[in-house]
C-alpha cells in the first residue's frame, strides 16, 4: 500500500504542478477557459495557488490526507464546470478534464487508503 500511496501522491501532485505554469503565466488557454467561467484573472491564479498548496500538501507525507482533501474539492470543481459550463471536448478540454478525473479518483483512492490518519486532525486526538 504504501507504494501504492507514493505512485498515487506523485501522480497527483505531478498534474497539478503540470498545470500550474499555464495558470500562472497567463497563457491563453488558461485565460480563455477562466474567462469561460466568469473568473479571469482571481479565479485562475486562485486556483492555481490552491492546486500549489494541495501538491505540497500531499508530497508531505503528515499532511497528505489534508492534501488529497482539497484535491478532491478542487477537481470537484473543475469536473463540475467542464459539466455545466467548459465542456468536455471543446478547444482540447478533454486531456484537462480527463486530468481532473484522474486526480480526483486519484485524491479519492488516497484517503481510502489513508482514512484513520484523518483521526490526528480531529480535537483530542492522536
Amino acid at each position: 500500500m504504501k507504494i501504492i500511496s507514493w505512485i498515487l501522491r506523485i501522480a497527483v501532485a505531478g498534474i497539478m504542478l503540470q498545470t500550474l505554469f499555464f495558470k500562472f503565466t497567463g497563457a491563453s488557454e488558461s485565460v480563455h477557459l477562466f474567462t469561460l467561467l466568469g473568473m479571469e484573472p482571481w479565479g485562475r491564479i486562485g486556483t492555481g495557488l490552491m492546486e500549489l498548496i494541495a501538491s505540497i500538501l500531499i508530497l508531505a507525507p503528515k499532511t497528505k490526507t489534508i492534501g488529497a482533501i482539497l484535491g478532491l474539492g478542487l477537481m470537484s470543481g473543475a469536473i463540475f464546470f467542464h459539466i455545466t459550463k467548459v465542456g468536455i471536448v471543446e478547444d482540447g478540454s478533454a486531456l484537462l478534464f480527463t486530468y481532473a478525473v484522474v486526480v480526483f479518483i486519484s485524491c479519492a483512492i488516497l484517503l481510502a487508503i489513508h482514512f484513520k490518519e484523518l483521526r490526528k486532525f480531529l480535537p483530542g486526538k492522536k
